[in-house]
């Protein structure tokens, strides 16, 4: 599996590498202004593939993107405002993580593609690093299939295709639904273990998701976003370690929700 993993990430990034070079004529024509993204979310819990970050209190995430040509550039933090004792050992409001993440997006067709690197910057385990490659299809349901690879402190896989759909519910006002299905494959018994065999490394189909949001026109540039999530496991054993990992310990299965403010420049 690991070995089907690798191949097809590189089929995938060789073929972002083909679609950017076939469109670069296209973009040294396209006159294009940067722009930036402004969000802030509140959240009545901190859900990151799977499995549970936060108990019992309002996580808020702040997350500033900037872009031009292609290429993005993106903060993004999360600040628990009552942390869990038995996650964290450690009580209170505390800023735990910082991400940055470095992107380039483009399309040819129907077909958008996206490469990129993100850097995990955590207060309360090791920091690390990971590079992805996405492809998506701008068709009915608009499926897309994103590889993301671990290459510091966690070797490992994460396989994520997600599909979702937008109605307009006014003229205005839109709700989006949608979810994912993923697969996570773990290089080292030392980091995950599978559940049924502790000298063996975890890999199997990990969590699912759905989600409805609606999106809220305040001005032309502000838009807040209701938003509902409902988070599962995809196996028994995925259901083993997300209790494991997770801050409540017998819980496998999440629903959170909250509202988000993003301002477009």
């Amino acid at each position: 599996m690991k070995e089907i993993y690798h191949r097809t990430l590189e089929a995938l990034l060789t073929s972002t590498l083909v679609l950017g070079a076939l469109s670069s004529a296209a973009l040294a024509e396209e006159t294009e202004k940067p722009s930036a993204d402004v969000n802030i979310a509140l959240y009545s819990k901190y859900v990151w593939r799977g499995f549970e970050l936060s108990k019992d209190s309002l996580v808020i995430q702040p997350s500033v993107t900037a872009s031009y040509m292609g290429f993005g550039f993106n903060l993004w933090g999360n600040l628990d405002t009552d942390q869990d004792l038995n996650l964290y050992g450690e009580e209170g409001g505390n800023w735990n993580e910082t991400d940055m993440t470095l992107s380039y997006d483009n399309s040819l067709g129907i077909m958008s593609y996206s490469v990129g690197y993100i850097y995990y910057a955590l207060q309360y385990a090791d920091d690390s690093q990971e590079v992805y490659g996405s492809i998506s299809l701008d068709t009915i349901m608009a499926p897309s299939l994103t590889i993301y690879r671990d290459i510091a402190r966690y070797p490992g896989w994460y396989t994520a295709l997600k599909v979702s759909h937008t109605f307009d519910l006014s003229e205005t006002i839109t709700v989006d639904l949608g979810g994912h299905i993923s697969y996570l494959s773990i290089d080292d018994e030392s980091y995950i273990a599978d559940p049924d065999d502790p000298t063996s490394a975890y890999s199997d189909f990990h969590d699912g998701q759905v989600f409805v949001t609606v999106g809220i026109p305040v001005t032309e540039y502000i838009t807040v976003v209701p938003e509902l999530y409902y988070s599962f496991p995809l196996s028994s054993a995925a259901s083993d370690i997300i209790k494991v990992v997770s801050s409540s310990g017998d819980d496998d299965n999440f629903v959170y929700g909250g509202i988000s403010l993003n301002m477009a420049f």
